[in-house]
């Protein structure tokens, strides 16, 4: 295994960085191509234990990965290289982004244009949502997992962090603890001393934004930290859950301004929980303008991205005993399957916020139903548009969300 130098090192993940659309799949594939195809950094043994550690873990699993990567070729420089960069281009679209929207969102015809990205939304959460099944729906127990998950929270408003407690200790208990390969390696000692400086930069935010009576910004870091250790499965887990919090219990967005904040991140590169981003600037917009955005833009970055560090050079050294554990397997599978409902749940409701002008609270859980009259047919038109790209012709979402923002355009006019 040849080691690169960290000038290599960081070009070829710069590169990474802006190429890395598509999705985790597309990332990973991406990664896989450049260090152990092209060159002989990684042998294919350890990418795979790679990834399969990176999944354990909350958070982006390419960008753990791309971390993991650079921290067994040059240690700690290396990660901090491989997973800012691999993150950073995306970092930096979505802050123009986030900026052209604040300062063009009202602007004759933009919501038409964002109707199409909306509708396109619709498409890419329901591919993954039966992307997901079929990767996690491996029995008839996994399958009442996922249904007892979307009742819970589609119908009892459960936590999204609960039900990935509930799931991992249900996939803990009831998962045999019997080893089908050899016995795990004995355990090496965790290295507390990196684990207390990087926790401590992580949370570090949070008594200077308290101290400070940063109110908004505290609440920012407060929440994105959470949302961080329980981003299990992917970013359109957490989507919901943050979702119900941004929008419903503290009202930094609107659900509109939500649903595009996930549309215009999915045409950005890096991982998608870059729209934690998009949303951090735009509550920082409405409460103090530019600067604020900015400020709260790189205050979510933070909170949502260096505890990635933290899992990777906290744990990277255990990879080969973690994977041997089948109690923790089965905890991640629980997870997996648990996320299937969670995802069928924000399918709904990007759905029906975005097909129907007008959605009520009804009974006395106040389940969120939509008014049938308020459809809108222009929204019904452009997401047959969308799936029919995506599903029928098997085209990628950036050119869909180009294409159906379009069309919206096109209609507006009329």
């Amino acid at each position: 295994m040849l080691q690169p130098t960290l000038p290599d090192l960081a070009r070829v993940f710069h590169r990474i960085g802006w190429l890395s659309f598509g999705g985790p799949a597309a990332q990973i594939a991406l990664m896989h191509r450049e260090c152990v195809e092209e060159r002989p950094w990684l042998t294919e043994r350890q990418y795979l234990n790679a990834l399969s550690f990176c999944m354990l873990l909350p958070g982006p699993e390419a960008m753990q990965l791309a971390t993991y990567a650079g921290w067994r070729l040059r240690g700690i420089p290396g990660g901090l290289i491989a997973g800012g960069l691999f993150v950073a281009p995306g970092a930096l679209v979505i802050a123009a982004l986030a900026l052209a929207y604040v300062t063009l969102g009202t602007a004759p015809g933009v919501d038409a244009v964002l109707l199409g990205v909306k509708a396109t939304v619709i498409v890419i959460v329901v591919q993954a949502l039966f992307r997901l099944t079929r990767k996690g729906l491996t029995g008839g127990a996994m399958v009442a997992l996922a249904g007892a998950a979307f009742v819970a929270i589609y119908v009892f408003s459960v936590p999204f962090p609960a039900i990935v407690a509930a799931a991992a200790l249900f996939g803990f208990v009831t998962r045999r603890e019997t080893m089908d390969g050899p016995a795990p390696e004995a355990v090496p000692a965790l290295p507390w001393r990196t684990i207390a400086v990087w926790a401590a930069l992580w949370l570090l935010p949070l008594p200077i934004l308290w101290l400070s009576g940063a109110t908004l910004f505290f609440d920012l870091a407060a929440f994105f930290a959470k949302l961080a250790v329980v981003t299990f499965g992917g970013a359109y887990a957490v989507l919901a859950y943050m979702s119900d919090v941004v929008v419903e219990t503290n009202g930094w967005l609107s659900a509109g301004e939500m649903i595009d904040a996930l549309g215009l991140a999915e045409t950005t590169p890096g991982p998608l929980i870059l729209v934690t981003q998009f949303v951090g600037m735009l509550a920082g917009f409405g409460a103090g303008g530019i600067a604020a955005a900015l400020a709260a833009g790189l205050l979510t970055l933070w909170m949502t991205f260096v505890p990635c560090f933290l899992w990777i050079f906290a744990f990277a050294g255990h990879v080969e005993s973690l994977l041997a554990r089948p109690r923790l397997q089965g905890a991640l599978s629980a997870v997996t399957a648990a996320v299937v409902g969670v995802i069928l749940n924000l399918s709904i409701w990007f759905t029906i916020h975005v097909l129907f002008g007008e959605v009520r609270q009804v009974g006395a859980l106040e389940v969120s139903l939509p008014v049938p009259g308020t459809l809108d047919w222009r929204a019904v038109a452009l997401t047959a548009l969308a799936a029919t790209m995506m599903i029928g012709l098997g085209r990628g979402p950036v050119l869909t969300l180009l294409v159906a923002a379009l069309a919206g355009g096109a209609l507006g006019l009329i």
